[in-house]
């Protein structure tokens, strides 16, 4: 256990192995299963697509085409059932931030700008919940599967981090969280909430 004082860096590397594998084996098995949109959302705190011009000006330019649903190769991009419009519901099914981001070059109206690349999009920030991460007991699937690079891991506090500069809020530490834990101890704060100063978990 972590709070044992003989419990050092190679008991967490061992334990951590044994984390990974188990997530890569649970990845793979939900990795290719069939996409199914929910009945109805799981969480309000949803994700617009990499790209979303400014919530104001999406929801002005959004004509609800679902143009951007249909090329998502992840099926990450579901319609809200209130209004139309294409959000992400991370902890169901991340955005995977493809080469080519088809999802904005679907998009004719806007509400989609292009970017630069995969550090270029700004959907949300990743908060981690320590009271129930389990990284100090050996467990860092996020840290594997972050496709930027944001989260490591604190050997000395024992505990995840996450780099603010690099993480574009794609979800999959979420995603991946709730794969192998009981609880969800990763979640992606919206940008449109970020921007109302809301970065608490």
């Amino acid at each position: 256990m972590a709070g044992d004082p003989q419990y050092g860096r190679r008991d967490f590397l061992k334990d951590s192995v044994v984390s990974v594998a188990k997530a890569a084996r649970e990845f793979a098995i939900h990795k290719d299963a069939p996409r199914e949109q929910p009945a109805a959302p799981l969480r309000m705190d949803w994700l617009r697509p990499p790209g979303a011009a400014d919530e104001a000006t999406f929801l002005e330019r959004c004509t609800r085409c679902g143009d951007c649903i249909k090329v998502c190769p992840p099926g990450a991009i579901v319609s809200d059932l209130s209004n139309g419009t294409p959000v992400i519901f991370a902890n169901q099914v991340a955005c995977e931030l493809c080469e080519d981001f088809p999802c904005i070059a679907a998009c004719a109206t806007d509400a989609l700008l292009p970017v630069a690349d995969s550090l270029d999009v700004r959907m949300g920030m990743a908060t981690v919940s320590h009271r129930v991460c389990t990284a100090g007991q050996g467990c860092h699937a996020c840290v594997s599967k972050c496709p930027v690079e944001a989260l490591s891991m604190d050997f000395h506090a024992l505990r995840l981090v996450v780099e603010q500069a690099r993480c574009v809020g794609c979800g999959m530490c979420e995603q991946i969280c709730k794969t192998v834990n009981d609880r969800i101890a990763v979640k992606v704060i919206p940008s449109r909430n970020l921007s109302a100063g809301s970065i608490s978990y």
